[in-house]
């Protein structure tokens, strides 16, 4: 399983390196392509885990002036 994320920056906000350092401290690992960063869950992960990260990830961008997406998918996607 993999929870990929998406982040807008703001103009007025963080740097993207800042974003990248705070997210890199969390377990993502930045991608190219259709997302920007990727975090590759353990086996034994479930719904109350990807919960969880929203939040962490919400809780560590807080204040930057960055809005972001999630997405988590199951399997090779």
């Amino acid at each position: 399983m993999r929870t990929y994320l998406v982040v807008w920056f703001n103009s007025e906000g963080s740097k993207p390196s800042n974003i990248t350092e705070r997210l890199l401290s969390m377990g993502f690992k930045p991608m190219e392509g259709q997302y920007d960063y990727v975090y590759e869950w353990p086996e034994d992960s479930n719904i109350d885990s990807i919960i969880k990260i929203g939040d962490m990830v919400q809780n560590t961008l807080k204040g930057t002036g960055t809005m972001f997406k999630l997405e988590t998918l199951y399997g090779d996607e």
